[in-house]
Formats: structure tokens, sequence, C-alpha cells
């Protein structure tokens, strides 16, 4: 029975889950989102997530307990300079799973995991719609009156050059 037991072992020995969580851990940081099997995504964010927030803490000492994690130099210089400047004022919660379809040879379930800082598609950035507030007995009169004007308006100039329209127009000769 696994009673109290929470962590998934994804059907590998502990030196290749750590491996793997290392290896996708980089891949985040360096490409900012990436594609993988929801129960990866998932052990992947429970690892990341403490690494980010240690990152903030730029000292020697976090440094090299983030090297001791991630193994790659390159990627722990990105973490400290450009990752920990974005989510300095953010109290956790670095990373986004977005469910995808399944994958097509196994039917396994997909996810996106992605640094939620880094987004570029959706967030603050896009303009909301908003949405029209209609009732079911027709516009408020506050609404119909200026938009009843300008229709008005809209008649009244159609009309005028329409009705000025035959009188320039007259045949000369006849």
């Amino acid at each position: 029975m696994r009673h109290g037991k929470k962590v998934n072992h994804l059907g590998r020995t502990a030196s290749h889950r750590k491996a793997m969580l290392a290896n996708m851990a980089s891949s985040l940081i360096l490409h900012k989102r990436i594609t993988t099997t929801l129960a990866k995504a998932k052990a992947l964010r429970t690892y990341v997530e403490p690494i980010i927030t240690k990152s903030k803490n730029d000292t020697t000492h976090s440094r090299r307990t983030v090297f001791a994690y991630l193994q790659d130099k390159e990627v722990v210089t990105i973490l400290f300079r450009e990752i920990a400047e974005k989510v300095a004022n953010r109290p956790g919660g670095y990373t986004r799973i977005i469910k995808l379809n399944n994958r097509a040879g196994d039917n396994a379930e997909m996810a996106l995991i992605e640094l939620v800082d880094y987004n570029t598609v959706y967030g603050k950035d896009v303009e909301v719609k908003e949405e029209k507030k209609t009732t079911r007995r027709g516009r408020s009169k506050a609404t119909a009156a200026p938009k009843a004007a300008e229709a008005k308006a809209e008649v009244a100039e159609e009309v005028a050059p329409a009705e000025e329209a035959p009188a320039t127009e007259e045949p000369k000769g006849e």
C-alpha cells in the first residue's frame, strides 16, 4: 500500500528519475515551456518550483545548491539573472500546466508546462472583450437615446444628397 507516499516514481529508478527531472527542469528554464506527459509535468512542477524559489536569493550558497540539482552552469546563470528578476515578487506558483490532447501513438495524456511570467499568448497583455449586456426587455433608455439620434442624423444625410442630385443634372438644350 502507498499510504502517505506522495512521490510519483514514474516507473523509473531513483537515479534515472533524478536525471530525467534535472534535464526537464533545464529545458524548462531554457525554453520557458515544454510539452511532456501529464504525470511528468506534475512531477516536474514539484521539482522545479523550490529551485526557482531558491534562485530569488542570489548568494553563492543558493547558486551551489541549485547547481547540485541542475548540473548545468548556463542554465543556473539564466535562472539567477533572468527568471529570478521576473518572479521576484511572486509568492510561488511559478509554473502552469495546460492539458493537451492525448498522444497519437500510445494515447498518453499530454500537457504543456510553462513558466507563468513568460507567456506571450495570453494574460495581462491581451485585451478582454466586454460582453454585451442585453436584457429581455431590449435597450435601456439611456443607451437607446444616443443611438436613435445617430440613426436619425444618418437618415437625414442620406435623404439630403438624394434630393439635390436630380436638380443639378438637368438636360441642356431641349
